[in-house]
């Protein structure tokens, strides 16, 4: 019998951007955290300050992120999205508002007829969000 993985943690590769893309995240979700954080240095293959490695969760959510070395030709896609499910009209209004800044809105929040209030967007680092009201 073949060993089950030990944890699956979505992981966010950026191109110089992890560190504004975390400050938006922690300011956006009140229960954000930046768990660990740190910084390429100096003589890093990394530019000196963008991040190497950092963990922070989202409601309890755990997730990975760094800034890439090597610039890639690729980028995040909407087909891979972070689904949120939000308690209050206000909740998923001030998030979508915040996400979609800078960003672009491929869903207006409204009935989908799937869901009675739900919008999608892309935030200005190309994230995709799913916002579903619970």
């Amino acid at each position: 019998m073949t060993a089950m993985a030990k944890q699956v943690i979505p992981f966010l590769m950026f191109q110089g951007d992890a560190g504004p893309a975390l400050d938006l995240y922690t300011s956006l979700f009140a229960d954000a955290r930046v768990v660990d954080l740190t910084r390429w240095g100096a003589d890093g293959p990394g530019a000196e300050g963008t991040v190497q490695s950092a963990t922070f969760t989202i409601a309890g959510q755990e997730f990975r992120c760094f800034d890439s070395p090597p610039v890639h030709d690729f980028t995040f896609t909407p087909s891979f999205s972070i689904w949120v499910e939000t308690a209050s009209e206000e909740e998923q209004e001030r998030l979508f508002a915040g996400l979609s800044e800078g960003g672009a809105v491929l869903m207006e929040l409204g009935d989908h007829g799937f869901s009675r209030r739900f919008g999608w967007v892309n935030d200005r680092f190309g994230v995709s969000w799913q916002l579903n009201l619970a």
